[in-house]
């Protein structure tokens, strides 16, 4: 099975790349056009700024590509908000795919950045199979995906935010599966068997 990772200028590449091996996946990280479309799996990562990694999508045209995909796509973490329709961060048009908005935590209760493992609730589709209610996933951003039609998983940090969203081929994860331990690995193994 052809598993591509995208590679922009984002971090985390790495860290997906260790988790794939250890279930056994030999990934590989381009941002070539025909690999991506050809791939049977596409995963779509990144930690970093929004509207620094849009730009560099749109300069080599990977907005249009990602778009247009359709085999099954994972976006963790800034990978999922840059799936969304904008995202509070540099007031950044993003991909369109979902249609959510990212929102900037404004929290005067908890720390911002959220830091830490964190629950997921109210469990969807096929990615979470296996997985039991409440959890715990490891959590690293500033900024979340407001709840919408798209939302296959919840987490609360002083509200409800979409934790993971599904629309058609294209799935996204707020947390770090490739952090996550057993269920994140198992995450992982599910979306390489849908």
């Amino acid at each position: 099975m052809k598993t591509v990772i995208i590679k922009y200028n984002a971090g985390n590449i790495r860290s997906v790349t260790f988790a794939l091996e250890r279930i056994g996946i030999e990934p590989i990280i381009t941002d070539d056009i025909a690999e991506m479309s050809t791939a049977d799996k596409v995963i779509f990562p990144g930690v970093g700024e929004a509207s620094s990694a849009m730009n560099y999508l749109r300069e080599k045209k990977l907005d249009i590509v990602i778009r247009e995909l359709k085999q099954p796509v994972l976006g963790i973490c800034l990978g999922m908000q840059l799936m969304c329709t904008s995202s509070e961060e540099g007031d950044t048009k993003c991909l369109g795919v979902f249609n959510q908005k990212i929102k900037l935590f404004k929290s005067t209760e908890s720390k911002v950045p959220q830091i830490g493992w964190n629950t997921i609730f109210d469990l969807k589709t096929d990615l979470f199979k296996g997985i039991k209610e409440n959890e715990y996933q490891y959590c690293v951003h500033s900024y979340y995906a407001e709840m919408g039609e798209n939302t296959i998983a919840t987490t609360n940090y002083d509200l409800n935010y979409s934790s993971a969203l599904r629309k058609n081929n294209f799935y996204g994860v707020q947390f770090h599966p490739e952090k996550s331990g057993v269920v994140g690995e198992t995450i992982l193994q599910n979306f390489i068997k849908l």
